[in-house]
């Protein structure tokens, strides 16, 4: 995979975020939502092969508990 390599639905978050909010979704949304994406995936995978599984499961990916930056 590329480091540019979208891994969201660009459509569907603008029309979530445009519903939830009202507001618009500036363009460089997508790339950052992807690499955080990528690192949380990577991280679950991780998890599964210390756990000597080939399949990676929800309890694989923990989110990240910090407060909001606001």
């Amino acid at each position: 995979m590329s480091d540019t390599e979208v891994l969201i639905v660009i459509s569907k978050l603008k029309k979530y975020i445009k519903g939830k909010s009202g507001m618009n979704t500036a363009g460089n949304v997508a790339p950052a939502l992807s690499a955080m994406i990528s690192q949380l995936c990577d991280d679950a995978i991780a998890r599964a092969e210390k756990d000597r599984r080939k399949t990676v499961m929800d309890r694989d990916f923990q989110f990240p508990s910090g407060g909001s930056d606001d």
